[in-house]
């Protein structure tokens, strides 16, 4: 099963393509990107919700006989009220900067105290299917925010996000220990009960 996933961020390919193809490979999932599709980027996320940008993205690439889905995701602090939340990719005011961003979180959490560092990570994934019909289903994964950047692996905010009942932020952990427990992989299991329903009704 070919699925579009709507965005051109390689990262989230390859982590998509890992935890839908772990979660089921009876569907043989092959994930591929808005430029492996050749699908321009057209999409203009001005929604206020991660659900309503989501959407947004995966409506702009549907349309070309795929089952097309994307997702917006972002880490939500209490500390500042849920901030960056859905401008997650954009907090230092440069999109996918994320040693900017990092460097901005961390500003604003300066002289918070640990048990104030609450947050979550945040995925929805919205999908077109070929026949018009749509759904989305949103994931999060708890935790903390640290003091400093650890770890090399990972991407936008995993170097400062430290899981429940872990000490090591998601950057020092292995790829596929992170695809297990992660906000996407939550998204992701939801999403595949999603896609079962969608397979089986148009086998019957």
């Amino acid at each position: 099963m070919k699925l579009l996933l709507a965005t051109s961020n390689e990262n989230k390919v390859r982590e998509f393509q890992h935890i839908l193809a772990s979660l089921a490979p009876m569907l043989d999932i092959h994930v591929i990107s808005l430029k492996e599709a050749g699908i321009a980027d057209t999409a203009k996320e001005d929604a206020d919700t991660f659900e309503g940008n989501a959407m947004i993205k995966a409506k702009a690439a549907s349309g070309n006989g795929y089952i097309t889905f994307a997702d917006d995701s972002g880490i939500c602090v209490d500390a500042l009220d849920g901030a960056p939340g859905i401008y997650s990719a954009r907090f230092s005011g440069v999109h996918g900067d994320d040693n900017a961003n990092n460097a901005q979180l961390l500003k604003k959490l300066e002289n918070v105290p640990d048990e104030k560092r609450s947050a979550r990570y945040v995925c929805a994934i919205a999908c077109v299917l070929p026949d018009g019909k749509s759904f989305t289903v949103t994931g999060k994964a708890e935790g903390k925010i640290g003091y400093a950047p650890k770890g090399h692996c990972g991407f936008g905010y995993d170097p400062l996000f430290i899981g429940a009942g872990s000490d090591k932020t998601w950057a020092e952990i292995p790829a596929p220990e992170k695809d297990s427990i992660s906000h996407r992989a939550v998204a992701a299991k939801l999403f595949i009960e999603k896609l079962k329903e969608y397979t089986c009704d148009n086998n019957d």
